[in-house]
């Protein structure tokens, strides 16, 4: 695939996830703040994010397996994991995060048994998105590197 051909893949992958609703401006500021010295910056933040959302995920499935249900304790995981998902521009996740905590402030543990399963499933499908639009940016980034190289050896030459 050439490089004009992985430029446009990698917008189109880009502006279906603010499309689809998937991502917000949050994630616009992101891409802001690369540049030549961090061009990974956006990828390196979005991984600490999958890291760190592993954690505050597994702590709510412990809590949820505990009697009584401690819905004070699950709205603050949430409420935190749902700052780190504005963080990186998650929209659909904030927006599954808020409903759970909604249920939480009702005491409804039906309703946070199934927002938290929409959270597990939006978490997941961004993750895999986005790690497919990474390795696509990525390629486009290899692609331009080895054509400057190139590039600058013939005109070297």
């Amino acid at each position: 695939m050439e490089g004009h051909q992985l430029q446009h893949q990698a917008a189109c992958m880009r502006k279906a996830l603010f499309d689809q609703g998937y991502l917000d401006d949050q994630f616009l500021q992101l891409e802001d703040l690369e540049d030549e010295a961090n061009p990974n910056f956006v990828e390196e933040v979005v991984k600490l994010y999958y890291s760190d959302s592993a954690r505050f995920i597994r702590n709510i499935e412990l809590t949820l397996d505990k009697n009584p249900f401690d819905f004070e304790k699950l709205d603050d995981i949430m409420h935190q994991f749902k700052g780190s998902s504005s963080s990186i521009g998650a929209k659909k996740l904030k927006t599954e995060c808020t409903q759970f905590q909604e249920y939480c402030k009702i005491g409804n543990f039906e309703g946070c048994m199934r927002t938290f399963q929409e959270v597990k499933q939006e978490h997941a499908v961004l993750k895999k998105k986005l790690e497919s639009y990474f390795q696509v940016f990525l390629l486009v980034h290899v692609y331009n590197c080895v054509y400057v190289c190139v590039d600058v050896h013939f005109v070297t030459n």
